[in-house]
């Protein structure tokens, strides 16, 4: 694990490190292929530069977050906010599924947005008008 993310989780709860830590093992043990670093003051994967999955602790809860979720079609997984991502909350490492959250990593590979051209395809799609 990056030093910067381990220096993240070892910032949180007790509990809340566990889910941290376990979280950030499966990501890199099934994302082999990502970047990843600290985005936004938390921990983001990226594939070809497109943030795919990340997590960050929350006022009640350390939220994994998947930028294109909302089109995995999981019913686990709730929309989370303008764009394509879904997220789920966790409270203990008890809560965490390690088969979904296999299955969920390997969608993420599949399913990806273009996030970092969207502002860039925004501004091409402006100056045709």
């Amino acid at each position: 694990m990056k030093t910067e993310i381990q220096a993240y989780n070892d910032k949180q709860t007790p509990v809340d490190k566990e889910i941290c830590d376990q979280l950030a093992l499966t990501i890199n043990n099934e994302l082999t292929e990502a970047e990843n670093k600290i985005w936004h003051a938390i921990p983001v994967w990226f594939l070809d530069g497109n943030p795919i999955v990340g997590y960050g602790k929350l006022k009640d809860s350390v939220r994994l977050l998947f930028w294109s979720g909302e089109t995995f079609e999981e019913e686990k997984l709730q929309k989370e906010g303008k764009f394509k991502a879904a997220d789920i909350r966790y409270t203990s490492t008890d809560q965490i599924n390690s088969t979904d959250l296999t299955r969920w990593l390997k969608k993420s590979r599949e399913i990806q947005w273009d996030y970092k051209n969207i502002v860039k395809r925004k501004g091409q799609l402006e100056r045709l008008k």
